[in-house]
């Protein structure tokens, strides 16, 4: 459950950087993609570490 929220959230935070930045829609579903599987690989870990904490 962690892992699908980061990443909606980091979906959510490369699309906005993206607009920021000016770029395209190509540009903001890079960033969106990029974004959301570097939060996918930080959610795992928190994941696994509260999964070996119980």
């Amino acid at each position: 459950m962690i892992v699908i929220a980061a990443i909606v959230i980091g979906v959510f935070l490369g699309w906005h950087r993206a607009t920021k930045l000016g770029g395209d829609r190509r540009d903001r579903a890079q960033y969106a993609a990029g974004y959301a599987l570097a939060f996918a690989v930080l959610g795992l870990f928190v994941t696994i570490f509260l999964d070996r904490m119980a």
